[in-house]
């Protein structure tokens, strides 16, 4: 018991040092049939989840009512029609934007926004060859209104991930920094509870992954998963067509030290939040550039793969991705997942 009264005190500190003592909160708890992939919340508050393929799950993007209650969005017609779907942000303007990946002999990637406020069809992109290949996963996005632009993180296999630039207006792609430092993984292992996670028997080696913008829309940050680095670039040399790859290549900036991550958000002061796989935390990196844990717990935030900020809050999605069937071959009938929220340090402006 003292030990244990030791360890939590010592973690409460540990917080209180960065965050002012701010508590962890269980907003919602998850039975195996919802495995949550990433999360967004509206201007006006409303959650919506996408739930984990990976997991075998059969629901694709749903919205979280207030009483607990999930409901199929946009409508049980449209839902069924998805592929998988990752990615889904909820943008200033009331659009919910989420990534649909569909494998087979002619891959397929939809970019789809959904007008939350007037309950219609947006924006449709398609993306196909040679925007992807057989290996595509379109993992994560942000979304630059500003530059009239949304930029998905390209998971891809191991040396070709890359970024996708979507001109919004037009629905121009491209494919950018295609197997950079910036986007391919490092040759390091991932552990996540003291154990190298593997795919059929082979350590994973993830690029780019995380994905985030800062309020200003200036900066978009991104870093592989399989990374001991977070980097950034300017959006404004991002949606500029004319720089050559290697032009564009100079301009991008390593930023920081960070842990193996999959989520990331950034809130008004710059403060940029991450998911501490090995660690099962969630950390941030302050402005000074320097990293700390902010919260800790071993159960709670086992994998957090996504955060959406809501204001005062950011929430967060945790769905013990190293053990579902595509890593472990376990299946989620006796687990738990979680959505929970926390207090940043400084406000967490929607629309990421």
């Amino acid at each position: 018991m003292t030990y244990r009264y030791l360890l939590v005190f010592a973690l409460a500190m540990a917080s209180y040092s960065v965050n002012g003592s701010q508590q962890l909160e269980i907003h919602r708890t998850l039975n195996g049939s919802m495995p949550p992939a990433n999360i967004a919340v509206t201007a006006d508050n409303r959650l919506f989840m996408s739930s984990h393929l990976g997991w075998g799950s059969t629901h694709r993007v749903v919205e979280v009512l207030p009483d607990g209650a999930y409901q199929a969005y946009p409508d049980y017609q449209f839902s069924p029609a998805l592929g998988g779907v990752l990615g889904i942000v909820a943008d200033r303007q009331g659009v919910l934007w989420f990534l649909d990946s569909i494998w087979g002999d002619k891959p397929l990637g939809r970019v789809i926004g959904w007008d939350t406020l007037n309950n219609r069809l947006f924006k449709v992109f398609h993306i196909a060859y040679p925007f992807i290949n057989n290996e595509f996963i379109l993992n994560d996005l942000a979304v630059d209104r500003s530059h009239g632009a949304i930029y998905i993180s390209e998971t891809a296999g191991q040396q070709t991930s890359a970024i996708l630039v979507i001109d919004i207006d037009t629905g121009a792609i491209r494919r950018v920094l295609q197997g950079s430092q910036a986007t391919v993984a490092e040759d390091k292992d991932l552990l996540v509870d003291g154990e190298v996670v593997k795919s059929n028997g082979t350590p994973v080696r993830v690029g780019v992954n995380p994905i985030t913008i800062d309020e200003a829309d200036q900066w978009l940050y991104f870093a592989p998963m399989s990374s001991s680095s977070v980097y950034r670039v300017e959006t404004s040399h991002l949606v500029d067509d004319s720089l050559s790859p290697t032009e564009l290549e100079k301009q991008v900036e390593r930023y920081a030290a960070k842990p193996m991550s999959d989520g990331i958000t950034i809130d008004s002061a710059n403060n940029l939040y991450i998911s501490d796989l090995a660690a099962n935390a969630i950390g941030v990196i302050t402005p000074d550039r320097q990293y700390q844990l902010l919260h800790q717990d071993s159960n709670l935030l086992s994998w957090i793969e996504g955060f959406a900020n809501a204001g005062e809050y950011i929430y967060v999605s945790s769905n013990k991705l190293h053990d579902s069937p595509v890593f472990n071959n376990t299946g989620a009938d006796n687990l738990d997942f979680f959505l929970l929220k926390f207090k940043p340090l400084a406000p967490a402006p929607h629309g990421r």
